[in-house]
């Protein structure tokens, strides 16, 4: 007996599609999300193309009702303050999703969980899933508790894993595998009243280099605020025998680039510096008969490129249609998910390997696009987010001209099970 056709286990913006999603097909769904939402996310920064993620789960016309700060391009600052060319998206594409947003997190992820409500989704907030219930290998449910109540029992035929980097079923099974090079610390922090560019480029994300291959991420917000962080190895930013405090450390850092030191230096600090390590990695598998793993539950890759909300929106849609097409089949084995383990890890992959020559010292956009202008329009198309269906082949082997580029990953698809 199946209390839910899904359990989902997570609340942001992964699982909140996939129950949406798998809602409006009449199936019965249950989010147990451990937090009590609102609460902080970082991750603000949205690519063009989540907005066909969102249109699909109808909430275009509320993010504009909310008034998030649009978004309009993305820019470079070199070390000394120079800007480049900023890659506007309505250059290159004549479309609404052209002008995207940036959004508070805790105000976004609570909108797409008031949405899945909204379609008939149950949702049950500060429950903490403590276990996986089996039937041999097959996940056949969850224990869970709800706060300080006991521990209750759920089954359902398919459990899609949407715990973000928690990673809940990758953690307790050994899953997780961490990318081979990128293995990056971040330091991040909030500033009110910071310095903004003026007109178009009032939104744009900038990426701001720092030596040695590190970098901040600029991310205006709405009322005066902006997202500040800095990603770069731990060696750099732990300097042997300096400080570990990250306030101190920040301060080092504003001054290594001209750009970002001119424009935080009018702002003032708010709140915590946040911390995160080593956090670019894949599960060995996406899935195992009766669960799915969905969003960074399954793998985060890096946040140069403002990948992870989109990665979770569309393995999240991709997800409820693989659920979806499994449930209508009467089967959730594992082997019902090759083909979305096959697309998700595709489209990883082609986003990993740009995020690998933006690390690589010999690697500049501007160098890039001297050799080959006419990949311009390609290497767009992949920085919003247009990857489905496309082939980015010819723009790979132009980048290889400057960086070296990894070999696919050999892992992240279903448990082989006969």
């Amino acid at each position: 007996m199946n209390d839910y056709d899904a359990i989902i286990i997570g609340g942001g913006p992964a699982g909140t599609t996939s129950a949406t999603l798998l809602a409006e097909k009449g199936h019965r769904v249950l989010i147990l999300e451990k937090a009590t939402f609102p609460r902080y996310h970082v991750g603000e920064s949205l690519m063009p193309f989540c907005y066909f993620s969102l249109e699909r789960l109808g909430v275009v016309e509320k993010m504009d009702e909310i008034g998030y700060q649009q978004k309009k391009s993305v820019q470079f600052a070199t070390t000394d303050g120079r800007i480049s060319a900023p890659f506007y998206f309505f250059q290159h594409f004549d479309h609404p999703a052209a002008t995207t947003w940036q959004v508070e997190r805790e105000h976004f992820d609570l909108m797409l969980l008031d949405n899945a409500r909204s379609k008939g989704v149950e949702v049950r907030e500060s429950t903490t899933v403590l276990d996986f219930l089996k039937d041999g290998e097959r996940v056949v449910g969850v224990k869970a508790r709800t706060g300080d109540e006991d521990a209750f029992e759920v089954r359902a035929p398919i459990t899609l894993d949407c715990t973000g980097r928690d990673a809940l079923f990758q953690r307790k099974h050994g899953w997780r595998k961490r990318d081979p090079m990128l293995n990056k610390i971040s330091i991040w922090t909030l500033f009110k009243d910071a310095k903004r560019d003026p007109g178009l480029d009032e939104g744009a994300t900038t990426i701001a280099y720092l030596p040695e291959g590190g970098w901040f991420w600029n991310i205006p917000l709405r009322n005066g605020i902006v997202s500040s962080g800095i990603v770069a190895e731990r060696d750099y930013l732990y300097k042997p025998g300096e400080t570990r405090d990250p306030a101190e450390i920040y301060a080092r850092e504003t001054e290594n680039n001209a750009w970002i030191k001119d424009h935080l230096d009018p702002g003032e600090q708010f709140g915590e510096y946040w911390i995160a390590g080593e956090y670019s990695y894949r599960a060995e598998h996406c899935a195992t008969d009766g669960l799915l793993l969905v969003g960074d539950a399954f793998a985060f890759l890096d946040p140069v490129f403002s990948s992870g909300v989109f990665l979770a929106l569309k393995s999240g849609e991709m997800a409820a249609d693989a659920t979806h097409a499994a449930l209508e089949n009467g089967d959730t084995s594992a082997s019902a998910f090759t083909q979305y383990g096959e697309d998700l890890c595709g489209h990883i992959e082609t986003m990993r390997k740009i995020v690998y020559a933006f690390y690589d010292p010999e690697f500049s956009f501007g160098k890039l696009i001297r050799k080959h202008p006419d990949l311009r329009p390609k290497l767009t198309d992949l920085l919003i987010g247009n990857i489905d269906g496309k082939d980015y082949t010819d723009l790979a082997t132009a980048i290889e001209d400057f960086a070296k580029l990894p070999e696919p990953l050999d892992y992240g698809r279903p448990v082989a099970t006969v």
